[in-house]
């Protein structure tokens, strides 16, 4: 009994837990498994309500966990639109953002959004969940100022929907980016999305 309660009461933590979780692919694993364990506890002490109640939030978490990690890459889920650096929805999202695009490129600033020639934003559906800034380098080249994703959707590889050969960038005739010089705190972000190191700086090919 005393493992059926320890189980009982981790789970529970880790329903808690879940739901403080800012990332949506975050929320619904840690949801997923706290629903199963509570599962296996209420079945334990005979609480047949508890037992469907959690069936159903397991069924309703590994349906979402499916269809974002089956959506995560596909251009029919996530779309790219260009917005001018000007633009007065883009220095909203910048300062309502600003924390956070600090934690990941520390020191970036207005005057640094000001400088770049290209916006994207990504969208899925009618929600802005990233945002790219970037400037013509020369020699073929785009300079990404800010590859920024809200924290809803961070763990996805956003960026790529502008790397993409048949993105934006390439449509444009650049051949070449190079990524953030401030970016920080990403992890294996710009590696998932195709760069690669070269000169001190971190490239991606185009073609």
């Amino acid at each position: 009994m005393l493992a059926v309660e320890v189980l009982g009461w981790v789970g529970s933590a880790l329903l808690v837990y879940s739901v403080l979780q800012t990332r949506i692919l975050r929320l619904r694993l840690f949801n997923g498994v706290a629903s199963a364990l509570l599962v296996i506890f209420n079945a334990a002490i005979a609480v047949w309500p508890m037992v469907a109640l959690n069936v159903t939030l397991t069924a309703i978490n590994v349906f979402y966990i499916v269809r974002l990690l089956r959506g995560r890459h596909d251009s029919r889920t996530f779309e790219v639109v260009e917005i001018s650096p000007n633009e007065a929805y883009l220095k909203h999202l910048l300062h309502d953002f600003d924390a956070d695009i600090q934690y990941f490129n520390p020191g970036f600033s207005s005057d640094d959004a000001a400088q770049s020639d290209l916006g994207f934003l990504i969208l899925t559906r009618a929600e802005t969940v990233g945002l790219v800034l970037a400037r013509n380098a020369g020699d073929g080249s785009a300079q990404v100022d800010l590859d920024y994703v809200v924290p809803r959707y961070q763990g996805f590889t956003l960026g790529e929907f502008v790397y993409r050969p048949a993105g934006p960038l390439a449509a444009r005739g650049y051949r070449r980016v190079i990524a953030p010089p401030r970016m920080q705190n990403a992890g294996d972000y710009l590696t998932d999305v195709g760069f690669r190191p070269e000169g001190g700086a971190m490239v991606r090919d185009l073609a």
